[in-house]
Parts: C-alpha cells; structure tokens; sequence
C-alpha cells in the first residue's frame, strides 16, 4: 500500500510559492495603478503640453528618427496643435467662469460658501 503525502500549509515551498505570487500580485497592481492615475494619464495624453514645442519637436525627431521633410511637416503640425489647444482651452475657461458666474448669482451668501468649498474639494480630488 502506497501512501500519499498530505500537502501541508506549513511546508515552506508552498508558503514561499503563495508569497510570491501575492507579492508579484501588489507590484503588478500598483503598477496599473501608477500608470493608469488621471495625472498619468493626462501627461500621457498630451505630452506636447508638457514642455515647449521645441523641446516637443527635438524629443519626435530623436526619438522617431525623421527625416528632414517629415520634421518640417511635423513642426507645422505642431504649431496647428498647439493654436488649437491654446484657443480650446481658453474657450473652456471661458464656459467654466461663466457658469460659475451664472451659479453665484442665484446663491445666497451661505450657499455661495458652501459651493465655493464644493468647487474646492472637487479640485483637490482632481490633483490626486
């Protein structure tokens, strides 16, 4: 008669197994977490936002090897992105203090310190 070994939860082999798989677990999650943060995800977005043109410009033509040709049309490109961001996001700016406005004026004086900390908190939670 052959007996069979029982599986111990205290063997170390099978200990060390399930703590390495709950670490690789954590690192792969904070991994996606920090990737995938509003902040991270715009700067990923909108990588010509983060510097000048320039700067912009020279990292594409570094990194992406262009030509002389595609470079001259890619800094065209940028100029025409760039203007229409600016002009994008001075007309949402626009919309913004205008309905903050439009808000405010219909409020009482307690109820514009309670908006104005409502407009507060939603903005710390959109830094984090």
């Amino acid at each position: 008669m052959t007996r069979t070994k029982a599986v111990s939860w205290q063997n170390p082999r099978i200990l060390l197994t399930l703590l390495i798989v709950f670490l690789c677990g954590v690192s792969t999650g904070m991994l996606v977490m920090s990737l995938t943060s509003p902040r991270r995800l715009t700067s990923l977005q909108q990588p010509a936002l983060k510097g000048s043109k320039e700067i912009t410009l020279e990292r594409f033509k570094k990194e992406l090897d262009l030509t002389p040709q595609q470079t001259e049309q890619l800094e065209l490109i940028l100029d025409d992105f760039f203007t229409y961001y600016h002009t994008l996001q001075a007309q949402l700016d626009d919309v913004r203090a205008n309905g903050k406005n439009r808000i405010v004026r219909i409020l009482n004086p307690e109820q514009k310190r309670k908006f104005d900390k409502l407009l507060f908190d939603f903005q710390d939670k959109q830094l984090r």
